[in-house]
Formats: C-alpha cells, sequence, structure tokens
C-alpha cells in the first residue's frame, strides 16, 4: 500500500485543479470512511507496540518507526465506536496533521480513489458519528465517510488558543480592534480554535464552511464596500481541503477576479512541510500557516497589519 503513496510533485499536479485523492478504510464494519491521501505517510502492519501509562483511552500505545517514537490511536474509539482489536497482523495508517505525526489503527485498508472536491458534500447534521465527520461522498452507491481527524487529535491533546502577553501589546491590539478577516474552513474544531485567538485581537470574523461560500462572501462584501475590497478585509484564511471547492482552487478564484486579486490570502492548514511550500507558490497564495499555532496566527496578523501602517 505505500506504494501507492505518491511524492511531493506528483501531489502538486492535482492542486488548483480541484481534486484530491482519498484513501478509503474500514474500521469494525462495512461501512467505508477515508481521508485525504496528502495527509498519510505511509501504511503497514502494526509494529510492536509499547503501553503507555496514563494514556487517553483512545490511544493504545506507541510504536518506534525511524527513530521516532509515535502515539498510536485506535481512530474507531476514538470517534465513539467499538474498539478494534488489534495484534501482529492489524494495520496502521501513518500521518502527519498539525506538524505531528501519529498512526491511527484501522480494521483494513481498502484503496486509494481520484475525485473532484465538487463531488465532496459536507455532512448531514446530527449527533453521534456524524460529529466527527468533515464531509462524505459517493462511490460504487455507497456513502463514504470521511473523518474529522483534526477534531479527534484535538480531544486526545487540546490545543491552546490563549496568546501569550508580549503578543497582546496595547499598540497591537489598538491596531487589529474592528478590522475584518474572512476565516474559511470546514472543520468546526478549526472555526473554533482561530476564532478565539482572532477575536481576542478585536478582530471580526467572517466564517465559511468551504471555498464556494467563502468566494460568495467575498463577493458580496465587495459589492458592499466603497474602494478596493483589500482596504476593509485584512486577510482570507483558508484551509485548503474543503468540500465543494479546496482551498488552492479558492485561491485561483480570487486571483482571476479582479475585484478580489489584490486580497491577502494565508494557507491555513494541516497539511505541513515542503509540499505547502510548493503550493503557496503556485497558487498564489501571500503566506502558509501550519494548523494550529495560535502565535503564528497572531504573528501573521501582525505582520500584513505591519504592512499597512
Amino acid at each position: 500500500m505505500s506504494d501507492m503513496l505518491k511524492n511531493v510533485d506528483s501531489r502538486t499536479n492535482l492542486v488548483g485543479q480541484n481534486r484530491l485523492e482519498l484513501l478509503m478504510f474500514r474500521l469494525n464494519g462495512r461501512q467505508v470512511y477515508a481521508i485525504n491521501v496528502f495527509k498519510v505517510q505511509e501504511v503497514l502492519t502494526l509494529p510492536k507496540l509499547t503501553l503507555l501509562p496514563q494514556r487517553h483511552p483512545a490511544v493504545i500505545g506507541v510504536v518506534y518507526l525511524r527513530g521516532r517514537s509515535i502515539p498510536v490511536i485506535d481512530l474507531s474509539a476514538a470517534i465513539g465506536l467499538s474498539p478494534v482489536r488489534h495484534g501482529e497482523e492489524s494495520t496502521i495508517i501513518v500521518s502527519e496533521y498539525n506538524s505531528t505525526v501519529q498512526a491511527f489503527l484501522v480494521g483494513e485498508v481498502d484503496r486509494i480513489v481520484n475525485m473532484n472536491w465538487d463531488e465532496i458534500q459536507p455532512p448531514p447534521s446530527g449527533a453521534g458519528k456524524y460529529h466527527y465527520l468533515t464531509a462524505i461522498t459517493q462511490l460504487d452507491k455507497a456513502i463514504i465517510e470521511i473523518i474529522d481527524v483534526e477534531k479527534v487529535l484535538s480531544e486526545i491533546s487540546p490545543l491552546k488558543t490563549e496568546l501569550p502577553e508580549h503578543i497582546m501589546g496595547e499598540d497591537f491590539v489598538a491596531k487589529t480592534q474592528g478590522r475584518e478577516i474572512l476565516m474559511v474552513d470546514d472543520s468546526l474544531t478549526a472555526h473554533a480554535q482561530a476564532r478565539a485567538t482572532f477575536e481576542s485581537l478585536g478582530l471580526k470574523v467572517h466564517q465559511a464552511m468551504d471555498g464556494i461560500e467563502g468566494l460568495d462572501i467575498l463577493r458580496k462584501l465587495d459589492s458592499e464596500t466603497n474602494g478596493p475590497l483589500h482596504e476593509r478585509l485584512l486577510m482570507v484564511v483558508t484551509d485548503a481541503e474543503m468540500p465543494r471547492m479546496d482551498g488552492y482552487r479558492l485561491t485561483t478564484e480570487i486571483r482571476s477576479d479582479p475585484s478580489l486579486k489584490d486580497l491577502y490570502v494565508i494557507l491555513h492548514t494541516s497539511l505541513s512541510g515542503a509540499f505547502n511550500e510548493a503550493m503557496v507558490e503556485k497558487v498564489g497564495c501571500n503566506a502558509f500557516l501550519s494548523k494550529f499555532k495560535a502565535e503564528e496566527l497572531a504573528n501573521a496578523v501582525k505582520n500584513r497589519v505591519n504592512e499597512l501602517d
């Protein structure tokens, strides 16, 4: 299965085309789940497991791969389902989110599929397992459920949204008070984390759940604004992976629209490393930030405000 995972150069060919690749897998039953291949480093048989004291109930232990210790999360247990039985033949998906590497224990891996983001839809509203979905799609007449891994990880290891005192200087907050930004992300967890940081700086946050909604909001704001929109809107902060229209395509649409092309766009995503550095240049983002680091997000706002002064 690891041979199916592509390198950075081949993955960049999908960017700007509103396409993605999904790694599909099962947990305990027949239901098929998925995560974006961009997040996956490798798929392998569970190595020797070392138990941890006082661990989160969904963390079954750690494994040692290539000189580093990696926590193994029972993904089924983490989303409120029955735990996956594990042994020597069990499968793990090693992934990177928010600059951290972890492995997810799954029942079995199915395959990788190439899809359009417009085939990916927001999940139905409701409680239970849908609380852990970021999107759904349909393949071969079956519903594929795409897991909100950011939510899973935030519950296992909560992230801090508070800003240090040296960031919260009176001069800086005075400059940000009342300014507007647009936050585009399909994860409610990501919205809550970033919004807490932005609002502590006195920013007014417009919120969209995908690129299409984000583009609609930008055009509405533009129609209501006297003068260039970039003078009113401090920045657009967008996730990469979203149903219907991803952040790369959203940036491409912004850059091709004469009324929006001068907006300051930050790619804010749980993807990290060389891939996103290549993507920032390819689609025309102004900056890239790895989720979720409150201080880095605040510093990005500070840098932008200083540019405008």
